[in-house]
């Protein structure tokens, strides 16, 4: 093995051993806590000892190389996606992609699949209504990313942007159907996991790094903030534009 494909394997090794690492601590406290309670409170020991502690180990194992895929690809893809359209000077071409980006990674979205195939289970919705309420979550998202990346492109103000969202839930709650208002809650937090956050941030932040007199870290950031509350409006319309019967028994 020639010697420079020798150092970049460990070094691979060495960053895997790190996120490995970091894995581990970041799961200690729920692993702590679980067992406290179980010795503690309730006094009995842990069943399947062998199985629970193989299952928490398959965990880490999963949440090290997840984080480790995002270090060494998605990161490094938004930002030099985000850099090159920059340069390129295409305003329209940006905005086109970054809604395009917004689109593709929340439609795909696996925790918003699970909200909207369980809400169509319980209000009776049907399979049309779930593909309705995944499109217009990924369109709203795809619209937040574009409104995203023309405020770091114009320098407009992100609480200003925040505060008018949050003002339009608001206005919006009262007259929407009790039987979406939980859903519409629920789809922004449904967006932003593991798919749309790791791309959002990137883009955000590679674009903001590559544009004079902008702060990656006071512009880059923010996105995740309006890709969060833009559905929550967009569920809400639809909820009085395609109501359901209410819960089935």
């Amino acid at each position: 093995m020639p010697l420079d494909s020798l150092r970049v394997l460990l070094g691979a090794l060495a960053g895997f051993g790190r996120a490995l690492l970091g894995s581990l601590r970041d799961l200690l406290p729920i692993i702590v806590v679980i067992a406290a309670f179980q010795l503690l409170v309730f006094r009995q020991p842990l069943e399947n000892f062998a199985s629970v502690a193989a299952g928490l180990g398959l965990v880490v194992l999963g949440l090290t190389l997840f984080v480790f895929g995002l270090e060494m690809g998605l990161f490094p893809i938004g930002e030099q996606l985000a850099y090159a359209f920059a340069h390129k000077g295409s305003v329209p071409r940006l905005v086109a992609f970054a809604f395009a980006l917004g689109f593709g990674t929340t439609v795909a979205e696996p925790a918003l699949v699970a909200v909207a195939a369980e809400a169509g289970k319980v209000t009776g919705g049907g399979d049309a209504w779930q593909t309705g309420l995944r499109l217009t979550v990924a369109a709203a998202v795809g619209l937040a990313l574009v409104i995203g990346v023309l405020r770091i492109l114009l320098g407009w103000p992100l609480h200003w942007l925040i505060i008018g969202g949050y003002l339009a839930v608001v206005a919006l709650t009262p007259f929407v159907p009790a039987t979406i208002l939980g859903v519409a809650y629920d789809a922004g937090v449904a967006t932003t996991s593991t798919i749309t956050v790791p791309l959002t941030t990137a883009l955000g932040v590679g674009l903001a790094g590559s544009i004079r007199g902008r702060n990656p870290l006071v512009d880059g950031f923010g996105l995740i903030a309006l890709a969060a509350l833009a559905p929550i409006v967009f569920v809400l319309l639809f909820g009085t534009v395609w109501p359901v019967a209410g819960p089935v028994e």
